[in-house]
Parts: C-alpha cells; structure tokens; sequence
C-alpha cells in the first residue's frame, strides 16, 4: 500500500471497483471491493495519495469523505474518462473504467469537478424536487383534460382557467359526467391541489436561501436571473473562482458554440449543451423573458439585445444574453462588486492578462 501514489475509483451501488498505480505508472493492485469495505482500504494509503473517481451518484459524497482522512479526492467528468479507456466502447466493464479514471487522473490539463459541500447539495435537493413536482403538476393537469374532454367537457388551455371552472364541472348535474367520473375528477383535483402545497413549500424554501445568502442576492441583481437561478447558481457553483475567466464559465455551461474547425477555418456551430441542464435552461429561460421585453428599456444590454435580436432573430439573441449573464455572474463574484446594468467598460488596448480581462466582461460590444 505504501507504494501506491494514484487511484481510480469506479463507483456503484453495491461493489466499488479500484486501480491502483505506483509513481511509475505500474499497476500495484486491482480489485472490488464492497461498498462497507472502501474507506477502511482507503484509510491504508499514504497521506495525500491521489484518488479519482469519475462524476456520477454519491462521487461527492465519498469525496467528503475521502477528503477528511487526509487524501486527494477529485471527481473527473463522464465525458472526459471515456478516451482513456484502452479498450474503447467494445471494452467496457469495472475494471476497464477503473483503470481509465486512474489514467484520466494523471494527466496535467485534466479538468476536475469542484466538490460540493453538504449545504449545496442540500439545496439542490430542493431544486430537484421542485422540478420533479412540477412535472408532476403538467401530468395532473393534462391527465384532468384528458378526462374532461372525454365527456365533452373542453376549457382554455391556462391553467387557471381550469382551476375555476374544475369545481363547478364536477357538480354541474347538467353535463354527462357519471358519478364514478366525478369521483375520480375530485381525487385528482385533491392531487393538484398536493402539488400545488409541495410546490410551494419548495419556494419557500429557495426564498429562505435568497433571504439568509449574500451570493443569491447578488445574483439576482442581474437582468434575467430571478430567486430560483440565483439560488441554483450559487448551490451548484459555490466558488466561482474556479474558472479562470468568465468564458470559460460560459462553456462550461454549455453556452458556446461547436467548433469544427481546421487549416486555420473557424466553423461554428450550435451550442455545445454540455454541463447542468438545469442551470443552462434557467439561464435561457429568464434571458428569453428580457428579450422579448428589451424595446421596453433603455440600459445598455436592453439596447444590444435589441440590436441583435433584429440582425440575428430571438433566439439567438436570448442564448447570447444568456452567456452573457454567465460572464457578469463571474465577475460579481470573482470581483466582489455588485452589478451595474449602465456601466460600460472601456476595452484595454494591446494584451491583456486575464486578472485586468475582468473589467471587459460587463461592456456591451460594439
């Protein structure tokens, strides 16, 4: 054990597969080992001894874990592993991954995922469940049209049309609805109605984070970030200064185009979509929201979404804002300034390092 410098750890639910290395790179030990049995094989490696693992369910927990008996926990991103694999895509088992996340691991460029403390994953516990329940809540409402409509029974498509005109539906003795009909109408408005409580419960609680957080409140200054993205921001990031810029930040995100680029031709395409879903689509989402209303303003976004809005249409326009905001979000924090919806800065001329690129990340382009 005490020739072991590297480890790449496979998780699963039941049996946790490991390969072990030594400085040279050779092969020491390689094996399964229970899930009760990892830590206390962990708890025999040299101090600070590297262990990787690849992103997926319970990584950050056992590097919290991993972290607190003195060793170099680090989490490798799915996607990063996979061309390591000796084997490739016809060789994939435990074992193969194992060493591949081992391999991954020692490569000096490697980009590693941050560990989350319990206080962010708690958070996004609540997120989760919050777009879990409102899932749900759709289902509900459609399966209640659905029902409706089998009877003849056809109301506007809001939701709160429905609502109002739900209860009186089901004692209106006039329309063809029979009993067992309204039996079942009324358990599934009973469950509209328990979405509705959780749903709430859920914004209380993202409203109790933006009340006790700074960073939640700092991220909602911006254009386009209401309390439930600053909320996810904060709880999935944590530090922002992660990234060594606001670009980078944007494609980690999965806001930049894909490039297909050769012999000095840039081609570019649709955004690369990598990243947390979730955080992507709020961001769009609340950037969609201040496009379609930007003739309404007059601060410096507002009139550069306008602008490219009509040289290159909504869409792209909201996915550029969106980027954006995920540049500004980088520099309030990284810079510790609040955000300034007219401040324009001044673009420095010759190179620049990436500690002064900061102040360019709020200007409007020309």
């Amino acid at each position: 054990m005490s020739e072991i410098t590297r480890v790449g750890v496979d998780l699963a639910k039941r049996v946790i597969q490991i390969h072990a290395v030594n400085a040279a790179g050779l092969r020491v030990t390689g094996r399964a080992l229970p899930r009760d049995k990892f830590l206390a094989w962990c708890a025999q490696l040299p101090a600070g001894c590297l262990v990787a693992m690849e992103a997926s369910s319970s990584a950050h927990h056992w590097s919290r874990k991993l972290l607190a008996m003195g060793l170099d926990a680090r989490i490798i991103p799915s996607h990063l592993v996979t061309p390591y694999r000796l084997q490739g895509k016809s060789g994939k088992n435990d074992a193969n991954d194992a060493a591949a996340i081992c391999e991954a691991a020692s490569r000096p460029q490697m980009h590693f995922v941050p560990i989350k403390s319990v206080e962010q994953q708690s958070m996004l516990c609540i997120h989760r469940l919050r777009e879990g329940l409102k899932t749900e809540r759709v289902a509900c409402i459609n399966r209640i049209r659905g029902l409706l409509a089998e009877f003849g029974l056809v109301f506007a498509q809001k939701p709160e049309v429905l609502r109002q005109a739900l209860p009186d539906a089901i004692e209106d003795a006039s329309n063809e609805l029979g009993g067992l009909a309204r039996m079942a109408l009324q358990r599934a408005q009973q469950q509209w109605q328990e979405l509705d409580g959780h749903l709430d419960w859920c914004d209380a609680r993202i409203a109790a984070h933006l009340k006790a957080s700074e960073q939640v409140r700092q991220a909602q200054q911006l254009m386009g970030v209401g309390p439930i993205t600053a909320s996810a921001v904060v709880a999935t990031v944590g530090d922002f200064r992660q990234f060594k810029d606001g670009a980078q930040f944007g494609a980690w995100l999965g806001l930049t185009p894909r490039q297909n680029s050769s012999g000095g031709k840039n081609n570019l395409g649709k955004i690369t979509k990598r990243g947390d879903i979730y955080l992507r689509t709020l961001l769009i989402q609340g950037a969609k929201s201040i496009v379609l209303t930007a003739h309404k303003r007059d601060d410096p976004i507002s009139r550069w979404v306008q602008q490219l809005k009509e040289k290159s249409g909504w869409q792209k326009a909201v996915v550029a804002l969106a980027n954006k905001n995920a540049r500004i979000l980088w520099a309030v924090f990284v810079r510790g300034k609040s955000f300034d919806a007219r401040h324009v800065s001044v673009k420095p001329t010759g190179a620049t390092p990436v500690g002064s690129a900061m102040a360019q990340l709020t200007a409007i382009p020309a």
